[in-house]
């Protein structure tokens, strides 16, 4: 039963991964659904609720982790609160309507329209736009980390 349920959790880590990389599936969540099921596979032997409670966690942070990242890189790049939120706002309406594309325009446009409605220069506008982009690309670094930590975690448990 143990090598069933390390199959099946290594199929949701692959998917988790996958989604990651393509967003349309909660990547972090079907990482810490593969360690669930196998916790429940093996009734519990080698995972603590305490290992849990930290993946949960760990899953929960990945999920924000666009959000801020682009927050921050507008912000860094010179962006203003408006340009900030609109990249969030873009980012959501981005996946919605374009898909995968939508994870680099959305937020891009957002934050674009956001110094522009505040009567930012253009030059100033695509700097922070800029920025936002930036952001997201070390958002994306740091949620891949996150997981590899969370499925190496797993794996240095169950040996």
């Amino acid at each position: 039963m143990q090598v069933l349920a390390i199959i099946l959790a290594v199929l949701f880590f692959i998917t988790g991964i996958i989604g990651t990389i393509l967003p349309i599936i909660p990547g972090a969540f079907l990482i810490w659904t593969g360690m669930l099921l196998y916790g429940i596979m093996t009734n519990f032997t080698d995972l603590s609720l305490g290992f849990f409670i930290i993946q949960g966690i760990a899953a929960l942070m990945v999920l924000g982790v666009d959000y801020i990242a682009a927050a921050i890189g507008t912000k860094r790049f010179g962006g203003s609160n408006t340009a900030t939120w609109m990249a969030a706002l873009g980012l959501i309406v981005g996946i919605i309507t374009l898909g995968i594309p939508g994870i680099i325009f959305g937020p891009f446009i957002g934050a674009l329209t956001g110094e522009l409605l505040r009567k930012a220069p253009m030059k100033e506008a695509f700097y922070a736009s800029f920025g936002t982009l930036l952001g997201l690309l070390g958002g994306f670094l740091l949620k891949i980390i996150i997981e590899v930590i969370m499925i190496a975690w797993f794996f240095y448990s169950i040996i």
